[in-house]
């Protein structure tokens, strides 16, 4: 049952870890600053309560999204003649079986240990999610990041501005003692989670900018080693420019590009187009 992968640690984590910054932003932030009664103070809540709960939405999307298998009836399609002969044997790695499955993998497909299967496109196991990243499910995770990481900034913004109008020596005296130390832990808290959101959004910006996913990023680093170091050059076959690459993920209409479970372009995952194929329809 996918409703099961909510009843898990990590799961339990994040809802308190979300619990706990809209919180201490809504009721230690803003509250101190200027006021959840004040147009201010309401604006602020509003518009940080809408992150949050997007933020929510798109994590349950990503949990309860199946990120892809591999249908019980599928072969390489050996006929299929868009590649030339030269390039069908350079891909045919990609089109291999799963020795643990015993059956055959599409190209960008791979065996998670954790779900027991393989999943196709997939970008890795993410124990946050208690589920694969792959490809139904990529969109929302992405979309979710991105959310958090403008919730996290916006909430340390709003706490700095409140710590800005503190009188720090007066909170520093004893008997405000535990009140400061706990919003310093707050703020650092929130600071480390902007930081950490915000480098995990920064790679897969530049993961989709590339049309890779994390598993093909580093055999691409081991790939264009091996190039090198045969005189030739490397390219990820995927790579149809910055343009189509978002569209892929995100979808062609950009007014859906921030609605998680917009995924209507998406096909069967199980073929997708290369670069060769950009240049015969260009």
């Amino acid at each position: 049952m996918k409703w099961e992968r909510l009843l898990s640690i990590p799961i339990l984590a994040v809802f308190l870890l979300m619990g706990f910054v809209y919180y201490t932003t809504l009721f230690v932030s803003i509250e101190d600053w200027v006021g959840l009664q004040s147009s201010g103070g309401s604006f602020h809540a509003l518009a940080f309560t809408f992150l949050a709960s997007y933020s929510l939405f798109s994590f349950f999307v990503c949990v309860l999204t199946d990120p892809g298998h591999v249908p019980s009836s599928y072969v390489p399609d050996v006929e299929d003649r868009e590649l030339s002969d030269q390039e069908f044997r350079r891909n045919v790695t990609h089109q291999r079986k799963c020795e643990i499955c015993s059956t055959y993998k599409p190209r960008r497909c791979h065996h998670c240990r954790t779900c027991r299967r393989c999943v196709l496109r997939m970008d890795h196991h993410c124990r946050w999610i208690n589920n694969c990243v792959g490809y139904w499910n990529y969109k929302a995770f992405f979309i979710l990041v991105l959310v958090a990481t403008v919730a996290s900034i916006y909430s340390t913004i709003l706490f700095i501005a409140c710590a800005r109008q503190k009188d720090w020596e007066v909170w520093g005296q004893s008997h405000f003692k535990a009140l400061y130390f706990s919003q310093v832990t707050c703020g650092i808290s929130v600071l480390g989670l902007s930081i950490t959101l915000g480098s995990l959004l920064c790679w897969h910006i530049y993961l989709m900018a590339n049309n890779m996913t994390t598993i093909e990023y580093y055999e691409a680093v081991r790939a264009r080693w091996l190039a090198r170091k045969s005189g030739q050059s490397y390219r990820h076959p995927f790579n149809l420019g910055v343009y189509r690459n978002v569209t892929s993920v995100l979808g062609p209409n950009m007014l859906k590009w921030l609605l998680p479970t917009a995924v209507s372009h998406l096909k069967d995952g199980i073929s997708f187009r290369i670069a060769h194929d950009t240049r015969q329809t260009a």
